[in-house]
């Protein structure tokens, strides 16, 4: 059988290892001692080399210079000839050359003294050494603007790991998701234009989507040409980095034109290449569109192929290699693009269907590829020398002379191998249906050759969805993956769905929620804990991660950095949510992971409706905790800035309402912290779009019913923290929200309590001051109305902040038409009344008023040495005021703690206002009753009055006319504090000036205060001093010597006549200046700051006001019923409550309520209905809007244009097809009547075989090759796999055989096959290798030959020359190969197997039928799965590979099963080591057992064994798809259909 050598796949860390490559024969590929000398010196490089340098940015840096310069010679290494023998060819100049085609000069300098004992022939293996490579670095290619690549001169004999090594690490490229290796016709041709745009066009973006690497030839021509253009023009016309495409170009060094100046020991940084075609001659440029260049160096001149076998060793290495993104880990695939091209091309093609590559071959480019396109349709026994003859006259016009007979069968051998690999190749038609785009067509040609390679169980279509989530290809998953023919299971998809989140690829996370992907099972402990610790580490959220985890390991004072767990996340979302919030995740105790429950019912939609998933579930022994998993990956989402993720999840969340508002807050609060501008921009635009969200979901709600959207509001989440809508709007600020009509609404009916909000406030204030109208029908109550009576709209109109905007007043009001009861009486009407919040807030007025107007008249009036009674009232006063401050700071109905209600009071500045004032009026008081600072007192209790009269700002925030104007004051309070620096620099340095002009040594501190500041200052509002300028100086007014403390002192004046002396006119200019700046520069950029901070707050003060106006509401809501100083009372009454009977302090329900289970889960189900509709309804305002529409419009006349124009390629292909059929059958006539005319001249009819043909014979091929549909070849008439080229474990190769040419009775004068036979040093038994006659006459044919069987099962064969013949036919070689004896060598292959069961025993059932399982090992050395049998040593009756398995006891038992089982095949079979005289005849028996409990399948079971430690044995389903030896699956079939089971 054909054993490919096993891979081991290569990780990072093994690179530093000494071993040579698995995956290269070393028989195919010698090693020399230079290769182990490069390996160990990797190690340098890893640990040099930065992991995080990933992408290759030009110039190089100078550590990555250092880098290379001592790395790449260490590893690298090129190839000069030491032996000058001269040529009989000269150069293209005429000069003499050396057999390696470089001149002598060019040579070293021993080169042309050669020693002895070199001898006289030139011998490449000899005469051509390993040096370390001279070029390598940067190159620039001269006036081409700014393009730079890569490049390296390496030797044909360099490991391909060495070569992935250099351009993952040194180049920082990442290792690729796809690799696409584009070959054909290496000089120019023509394509059409159309079709050379949809190659270009589609190369590109399978490559830029996919994230591919694209390999070439490197080279300035033909299909090099087009990749290197079609890259180009991507560039151009792509503005960002993003669009960076790898493009390596591997040629051949030693066709490289203008390449000595690309030599540089030390490493070009750059090497400026000149691109110069017009005198390249036979050489070739270099592309200056590709990024990466590795020049392959064989130390020759001028030969081309040279870097062949290196960039087949270099592919097939890249192709073993595994990548991990996004958690998933997948086999890096190839697939070949095949343009135009010549026969090594073919080569090519034929060697990568061989190794299992797919090949996409782009019909209409010309020669080979148009060749195989042809005939890529056609059944296998219809290509035919002929055809292939006929077809090669067709494509190539030129060189069709120089195809020989033997060429000619070479060629037809090779395409019946292509074509025979259908699963391999596809044929891209320009106009195909589905394969209107390149990109397309070669991801179609990927999944389609892994959809038909064999596997086990469903690992292929994992593999293929892998790639889809690993390219970014929805649509190709959509199309290729998810079909009828393979039925997904939601847990099959979880990992994918994790490599989807991590990748930021939300299509494919949609797509996984349509395939049935429950979040409720994918979101776990271990999931999260996963998702967060592969976060992007450019992340902000990650960072502060980080520091938490530094933090907490310099509390713990560990070793070693601990991985992100859940409870640290918790920690910065507390951060980011605020303190209001209870912890989402809690902190595990010990090692005990917390119990996930679902407090919060989870709605999962479908297409019909909506369902609840189970509620409430506890644990008594563990600590519970919300886990809702829509909630956890929106976090996630949202946190990384993940616009489209987030939008996907938030869709399928059923607090909808709760997490809009979080995220909200959640981005605001990262955007403060973000130092990127432009990703502050975007979190920013992205809160804004979630308060929008949340608004729009709000407003439906409370359209459909006002009660329970307002529930929405004050119901407690458990999901986010224990906090409400209302709250979390608040904690982010979001004013749109709040200022939202159904959201005032809520507040109104809150600050009206208990009371109808249609009361007019004239009707609060009557019977606050005049009780008894309390008990009439003055005021109505919303709980006590009578039956029928409701609030009335006029009411509502007449309250001074009524709402506007989206809800009418009759909606807002008439809607609550309900059954009233009549109050039950006078207490509790009078209970209602007063703990409205309307109400405590004007009894509050009333009483602050009462205390400022006592207040006042102590100060003025009655402001005694001993104070009087009114003045102690004012003492108590104050301390019930004191009394409430206290209790406001205690006050913790959520159980924040101390400390956090501490900082929450003195956030706000009311409450420092409050502060302030009593502190100050407290040390005024302290000074008032010592009688010794009496009056200082009265000063400080004096100030203490101002600071309680500004408390008075805080009253009229409730009026929507004055508290928008407080909040403007405020803004313009900063306004002038920044204003007050620029003021103070004027002020400051013309006061300075004026005061050293003017007077001379003033040391009194008080007046040089007043003549630099307060002077100046006074001079703005048109107080000039008078001596300023002389005029109206008086001595008088001022003291000469400064001794008057009550008189400025006087300026320098003249002695005699007492006159000033300083310069007048200087001091004039001063202060024109001085005031030309103060008064009308300054101040009226200070009206300017002032209007524009009056009309940024006049354009939103209705959503500041209605914002402000909450924490009034909810102040008084909360405040006792009883003004200042009663309000002792109810401080008395809490005392009792808290201090002595212990009981907490409740929340009213009004603004925060725990609704219960089942009205909790309606309430949510009914907001996610509602949810939807809103959806819903923004999709349709979208496709209204006339910008999409445009698009629409725009993308489907696009689309038209395309589909016309694939309709006119099809009618040109189908016109172009009738003109080839007419002209078949014009040449046919003509035949005909040159036949018919021959006859007649010669008196007769002429011989049958000189009439031509009937039929076109073109048309008729037309029509087979227009066939959409790929013909199923039947089964093949004559052996496939012993025809294969390359003889396994040899590197002899086969000579050709078409199938036309297998029956030894069908003519064949070229077939002269190469001898081969191995020589089996451990086997006892052989026949001899060498094919002397001597030896062959010894060799009994037909017969019993000792011990050696050489009877076939097909009767007597042909002995010719001593040897025998395959009587299936020709194979290509002679001799017996890697078999043991000539003519048939027997076999034996026992098929066991078993009906396949589901756990209770019964069978499993596919399609209807019964499902096997079937006996299979994995032998060493070998890739592939086989059946447990193989070749029957002379002698033996069960197989040496049997024996393998089984332990000796149990081989007679083995036999006797082997007695009763039924055979399935006796005879020959199609083994890749077959040759013409020696092959492999082998006997298959059916061993089945029937019943589970079979005691000879539990024997067999308990005997098996593994006498090396890589055999492997299992049962494996029986499956079409098993991966087995080809031969073996067709005796599976015979097996499947013996038993009627599925196959």
């Amino acid at each position: 059988m054909a054993m490919r050598g096993r891979h081991t796949k290569v990780l990072p860390s093994e690179l530093n290892k000494v071993c040579p490559e698995r995956g290269d024969d070393p028989a195919t590929h010698p090693r020399k001692m230079s290769d182990f000398e490069v390996v160990p010196n990797l190690q340098q490089s890893s640990s040099s080399v930065s992991k995080s340098r990933r992408k290759a940015h030009f110039p190089t840096g100078s550590n990555e210079k250092e880098n290379l310069i001592s790395w790449i010679p260490e590893n690298i290494r090129k190839k000069e000839c030491t032996y000058f023998v001269e040529s009989s060819q000269t150069s293209d100049s005429g000069r003499i050359v050396c057999k390696c085609g470089y001149l002598r000069e060019q040579h070293l300098e021993d080169a042309a003294k050669p020693p002895i004992f070199l001898g006289k022939e030139w011998d490449p293996s000899r005469h051509i050494q390993e040096m370390p490579t001279d070029a390598f670095g940067d190159i620039h290619f001269t006036g081409l603007g700014q393009k730079m690549g890569k490049y390296v001169r390496v030797s044909s004999d360099t490991p391909p790991r060495v070569i992935y090594h250099l351009m993952t690490q040194h180049w920082g490229l990442d290792a690729p998701n796809l690799l696409i290796s584009v070959t054909g016709g290496a000089k120019n041709f023509i394509m059409k234009p159309r079709l050379k745009n949809i190659f270009r066009q589609g190369l590109v973006k399978v490559a830029q989507t996919t994230g591919a690497w694209i390999i070439t030839g490197g080279s300035h021509a033909g299909v090099m040409k087009q990749v290197g253009e079609a890259v180009r023009d991507f560039i151009l016309s792509c503005s960002h980095k993003e669009g960076e495409i790898v493009t390596i170009g591997i040629a051949t060094w030693g066709t490289v034109y203008n390449r000595e100046s690309l030599i540089c020991p030390m490493g070009g940084f750059p090497a400026e290449y000149i691109l110069d075609e017009e005198n390249q001659g036979s050489l070739s440029c270099l592309d200056s569109n590709h990024s990466h260049f590795i020049l392959v160096d064989d130390g020759t001149h001028g030969r081309y192929g040279v870097e062949i076998p290196l960039r087949t060793r270099l592919e097939k290495f890249i192709s073993e290699q595994t990548k991990v993104k996004g958690g998933v880990t997948i086999k890096i695939p190839i697939v070949c693009v095949v343009l135009e091209g010549g026969p090594g091309t073919l080569d090519t093609i034929y060697n990568a269907i061989t190794n299992g590559t797919p090949c996409v071959i782009v019909e209409g480019s010309g020669r080979v590829a148009d060749v195989i396109a042809q005939v890529a349709s056609l059944p296998v026994p219809k290509i035919t020398i002929a055809l292939i003859q006929k077809k090669l006259s067709m494509f190539f016009h030129d060189t069709y002379e120089l195809f020989t007979e033997g060429k000619l069968v070479e060629w037809t051998k090779k395409i019946q191998d292509i074509v025979r690999s259908r699963q391999l190749l596809t044929i891209f038609r320009e106009g195909k249906y589905g394969q209107q785009d390149v990109d397309v067509a070669i991801l179609q040609a990927l999944f389609k050759a892994s959809r038909n390679q064999d596997h086990f169980g469903r690992e292929n279509w994992d593999h293929q969805l892998k790639l889809a989530v690993a390219w970014n290809r929805v649509d190709i998953a959509r199309s290729e993956i998810f079909t009828d023919d393979h039925e997904w299971k939601p847990t099959d998809l979880h990992p994918v769905m994790a490599a989807a989140l991590i990748s930021n690829k939300p299509e494919f996370v949609k797509l996984f929620l349509e395939q049935g992907v429950r979040l409720k099972e994918f979101v776990t402990w271990d999931t999260l804990v996963y998702l967060y610790n592969n976060m992007e580490p450019s992340c902000l959220f990650h960072s502060k991660l980080q520091k938490v985890l530094l933090e907490e390991k310099e509390h713990t004072a560990g070793s070693k950095m601990t991985r992100i767990q859940l409870h640290h996340v918790s920690q910065v979302l507390r951060e980011l949510l605020g303190c209001s919030t209870q912890p989402l995740y809690p902190k595990p105790k010990h090692t005990d992971r917390p119990r996930l429950s679902i407090p919060v019912p989870h709605i999962k939609l479908n297409v019909q409706g909506s369902s609840l998933r189970s509620l409430y579930k506890r644990s008594a022994s563990r600590v519970t905790f919300t886990m809702d998993p829509v909630r956890d990956l929106l976090i996630w989402a949202v946190v990384q800035n993940r616009k489209e993720l987030a939008e996907i999840i938030w869709a399928q969340s059923q607090d909808c309402m709760a997490a809009a508002l979080a995220c909200s807050k959640i981005l605001k609060e990262l955007a403060k912290e973000e130092e990127d501008t432009d990703t502050t921009d975007d979190m920013l635009t992205l809160a804004e779009q979630y308060e929008h969200k949340a608004i729009g979901v709000f407003t439906d709600c409370y359209r459909k019913d006002e009660e329970r959207a307002q529930k929405l509001l004050t119901r407690v989440s458990e999901a986010w923290g224990k906090t409400t809508c209302l709250q979390l709007a608040l904690e982010a600020k979001n004013m749109n929200f709040v200022s939202h009509g159904g959201v005032q609404a809520f507040l109104t009916k809150v600050w009206w309590g208990k009371m109808c909000v249609d009361n007019g406030l004239w009707r609060v204030i009557a019977c606050m001051l005049f009780l008894p109208l309390l008990y009439t029908s003055l005021i109505t109550f919303r709980y006590f109305l009578q039956l029928g009576h409701v609030c009335t709209k006029a009411g509502w109109e007449k309250l001074p902040w009524h709402l506007s905007g989206q809800l009418s007043p009759a909606s807002t009001l008439v809607a609550h038409r309900e059954k009233r009861l009549q109050p039950a009486g006078c207490l509790t009407r009078l209970r209602a009344f007063f703990t409205a919040p309307v109400v405590i807030f004007h009894m509050n007025i009333l009483s602050y008023f009462t205390f400022l107007l006592l207040f006042a008249y102590v100060l003025m009036v009655d402001f005694q040495p001993l104070p009087s009674w009114r003045e102690y009232l004012i003492y108590f006063w104050l301390f019930s005021l004191v009394c409430e401050e206290i209790r406001q700071l205690l006050y913790d109905p959520d159980g924040f703690g101390v400390v956090k209600m501490a900082s929450l009071y003195f956030k706000d500045f009311w409450n420092k206002l409050d502060i302030c004032a009593i502190l100050v009026f407290m040390t005024g008081l302290t000074c008032r009753l010592i009688p010794s600072t009496l009056y200082p007192g009265r000063i400080i209790l004096s100030l203490a009055f101002i600071i309680f009269c500004l408390r008075l700002m805080h009253i009229f925030t409730v009026s929507k006319t004055l508290g928008p104007k407080i909040i403007i004051v405020k803004r313009m309070m900063k306004d002038v504090f920044f204003f007050l620096f620029l003021l103070a620099v004027w002020v400051v340095s013309f006061g300075v000036a004026k005061q050293a002009i003017l007077i001379h040594n003033e040391e009194r501190v008080e007046w040089l205060f007043r003549g630099v500041v307060y002077h100046s200052y006074l001079t703005i509002f048109g107080q000039i001093p008078s001596y300023i300028d002389g005029v109206n100086f008086n001595i008088d007014q001022c003291s000469p010597n400064g001794t008057d403390p009550y008189k400025p002192k006087c300026p320098e004046t003249n002695e005699d006549s007492k006159k000033p002396i300083f310069p007048e006119w200087l001091t004039v200019i001063l202060l024109c200046l001085y005031l030309l700046f103060t008064n009308i520069l300054l101040l009226n950029l200070l009206i300017a700051m002032f209007n524009y901070t009056f009309q940024q707050v006049q354009e939103h003060t209705d959503q500041i006001w209605k914002f402000q106006r909450h924490d009034l509401i909810e102040e008084y809501h909360g405040r006792p019923p009883a003004p200042p100083p009663f309000i002792l009372l109810n401080h008395l009454q809490i005392l009792v409550r808290r201090g002595l009977l212990r009981r907490p302090a409740m929340r009213n329900k009004q603004l925060k309520e725990k609704l219960e289970k089942n009205e909790e889960a309606s309430l949510l189900s009914w907001e996610m209905y509602l949810k939807e509709n809103y959806l819903q309804h923004q999709q349709c305002q979208e496709k209204q809007n006339t910008e999409q529409k445009i698009r629409d419009i725009a993308q489907r006349v696009d689309v038209l244009a395309e589909l016309l124009d694939l309709d006119r390629v099809k009618r040109t292909g189908l016109v172009e097809r009738r003109l080839v059929s007419l002209e078949d059958q014009v040449h046919q006539s003509a035949q005909a009547l040159r036949w018919i005319m021959q006859a007649l001249q010669g008196n007769g009819f002429g011989s049958g075989e000189d009439m031509p043909p009937l039929g076109s014979s073109k048309a008729s091929e037309m029509k087979e090759v227009d066939l959409e549909g790929k013909p199923e070849d039947s089964q093949p008439p004559y052996h496939v796999l012993a025809r294969n080229l390359l003889y396994p474990g040899s590197h002899t190769l086969r000579f050709p055989v078409p199938d036309e040419k297998v029956p030894w009775e069908v003519d064949f004068p070229l077939y002269d096959p190469p001898t081969y036979s191995a020589d089996h040093k451990d086997m006892a038994v052989q026949d001899p290798f060498s094919l002397s006659l001597e030896s062959l006459l010894k060799i009994n044919y037909n017969t019993m030959d000792g011990l050696i069987d050489r009877q076939s099962f097909h009767g007597l064969y042909t002995v010719q020359d001593g040897l025998p013949l395959n009587p299936m036919g020709r194979t290509g070689l002679r001799g017996r190969g890697r078999l043991h004896c000539f003519g048939p060598n027997h076999a034996l292959h026992p098929v066991v197997t078993r009906w396949r069961r589901n756990l209770d025993g019964s069978i499993i059932r596919k399609s209807l039928k019964k499902m096997l399982e079937v006996l299979v090992a994995q032998y060493p050395l070998s890739d592939v799965w086989a059946l447990p049998g193989g070749s029957l040593e002379p002698g033996e009756m069960l197989p040496l590979k049997l024996k393998w398995i089984l332990r000796r006891e149990f081989w007679p038992q083995f036999q006797n099963l082997l007695k009763q089982g039924t055979e399935i095949h006796k005879g020959y079979l199609d083994d890749p080591r077959n040759t013409d005289n020696a092959w492999v005849e082998t006997v298959a028996v059916s061993v089945h057992f029937d019943n589970q409990n079979d005691v000879e399948m539990k024997r067999l079971n308990s005997f098996l064994q593994g006498c090396d430690p890589e055999l492997c044995i299992r049962w494996q389903v029986l499956d079409k798809r098993i991966p087995l030896h080809a031969n073996h699956k067709e005796l599976l079939h015979k097996v499947s259909t013996l038993l009627g089971a599925y196959y």
